[in-house]
């Protein structure tokens, strides 16, 4: 079945802006005319006070926090004893919740990069602690969220399967991130030492 499109002589009031058509009258016409009019003048009474504005791209004010968070992290990190770096994890896991918790206008884009900033940075600080199975997590998290130019997360869940003696996964996850990273120096040394220790484990019959 066929429609058909039917060109209504509509007439716009320029004082009120209320629509109404003249020269046709139709029940059906009348209905629709009234509902888009009372539509209209509802629109007009609301307060335009409680109206909240469109979103920034980006909350430069949350941006601040997080960033001022995760400098906070570091700081602590370097003072390397046991209670600062737990401290550390503290405030690089605020960080992370603060960055996972934008809303969702905001950039996809930049929630990745600072969730793989500080997965990066929390991870080392486990390190420093032991955490491998931790440490392994955020520093494999974080390369999910930042493939490329992100080899330090790379080498950092490669030298925490090492610690674990998971020699199989980390050849295979250094490998990749070699591929990924090309010539990143760190990788390069990590790779070398585990194949060194492959060497050995087949010179000794597989132990």
């Amino acid at each position: 079945m066929e429609e058909t499109f039917t060109l209504l002589p509509l007439h716009l009031d320029p004082a009120s802006k209320a629509l109404s058509a003249p020269t046709i009258s139709t029940p059906s016409l009348t209905s629709e005319l009234t509902a888009i009019n009372t539509l209209h003048r509802s629109l007009l009474q609301l307060d335009s006070a409680s109206v909240p504005p469109p979103p920034l791209p980006l909350n430069p004010k949350r941006s601040a926090q997080i960033q001022k968070m995760r400098e906070q992290g570091n700081a602590l990190y370097k003072k390397g004893s046991t209670t600062s770096l737990s401290e550390a994890i503290r405030i690089y896991t605020f960080g992370l919740e603060m960055a996972l918790g934008r809303p969702a206008w905001e950039p996809n884009g930049i929630v990745k990069d600072e969730v793989s900033l500080i997965l990066c940075n929390r991870a080392q600080a486990h390190i420093a602690l032991g955490n491998w199975p931790e440490g392994a997590v955020d520093a494999g998290t974080s390369v999910e969220m930042k493939r490329i130019g992100n080899g330090k997360a790379w080498w950092r869940k490669g030298r925490c399967l090492v610690e674990m003696s998971r020699w199989d996964e980390a050849q295979e996850w250094v490998s990749k991130g070699l591929e990924v990273e090309g010539g990143d120096v760190e990788l390069k040394t990590l790779m070398a030492d585990i194949e060194q220790h492959m060497k050995k484990r087949e010179s000794a019959g597989g132990r």
